[in-house]
């Protein structure tokens, strides 16, 4: 039996409210389970995971993070605990060579995977595994630790990336329900650039100027696109879901990369 390909997502979390809202954004995300096929394990890169070298969990049982803090104890007391998977662990190990892949538990499975992912698969009966994001990592190398697990695809592996490609909460404006001209600009020339397959662009985001410079003052939101990136190919179709900006510095904005129906 041939195994699927599995596709490749890339969700914009916003607020970690989503993960007990129910709105156009944690419908799209419900929709998104009832679509893709059930993959035997998720690696998960968070924005939220964000360290001084290239780190994985290996442990069988990890643990959920409650990574934010000031939110209503409703979202505190949401519970989301897969099982980890140490198998895929070690072939993520193997399949990232340079930089080299350190164990890790420390940390565990922290909002920006679980408040998505209870939302698309809200049993959590799928083992999930967290790679974290590399700060030390330019742009085009953290595409290219994507294209390493690309091979991950076509063993059940759903490669999951979580962020915002616009991201600036010292410029959250809490009465406004869109962007910002400057985060639908810059939303919008990283949207194209994806739909038209232009990596390069995206790859070099900080080339878009000042837009760039407001909606990724820091570059760990923005950064797990670039695994997504990394991981599709040349023959996945492209869907672009939760296309907008909210209050006025945050974007929703997801992508699924997955392989043409027969």
């Amino acid at each position: 039996m041939t195994q699927t390909r599995m596709p490749v997502l890339f969700a914009g979390h916003g607020s970690p409210m989503s993960a007990i809202e129910n709105n156009a954004d944690t419908k799209s995300w419900q929709a998104l389970g009832q679509q893709l096929p059930k993959p035997r394990a998720i690696l998960s890169i968070s924005a939220h995971w964000y360290t001084d070298g290239s780190r994985i969990q290996t442990s069988p049982d990890p643990k959920q993070i409650y990574d934010m803090y000031g939110f209503p104890q409703e979202l505190y007391d949401l519970k989301y605990r897969p099982a980890g998977d140490p198998a895929l662990a070690k072939q993520v190990q193997g399949l990232v060579r340079s930089p080299a892949v350190t164990a890790d538990n420390t940390w565990g499975i922290d909002h920006g995977t679980w408040a998505v992912l209870c939302k698309i698969f809200p049993k959590a009966d799928i083992p999930v595994v967290q790679l974290s994001v590399n700060g030390r990592l330019q742009p085009a190398q953290h595409y290219a630790v994507g294209r390493a697990l690309s091979s991950l695809r076509s063993q059940g592996v759903l490669i999951f990336a979580s962020g915002d490609v616009v991201h600036n909460l010292r410029r959250i404006d809490w009465d406004k329900e869109d962007g910002f001209d400057w985060a639908d600009s810059f939303d919008t020339a990283i949207r194209d650039a994806v739909l038209k397959k232009d990596h390069e662009i995206v790859i070099h985001y900080d080339r878009l100027g000042r837009p760039a410079d407001l909606s990724v003052p820091t570059p760990e939101h923005f950064l797990p696109l670039l695994y997504a990136l990394g991981a599709s190919d040349d023959s996945d179709q492209v869907t672009v879901f939760n296309d907008h900006r909210t209050l006025g510095s945050l974007s929703m904005t997801g992508y699924l990369f997955q392989q043409a129906a027969a």
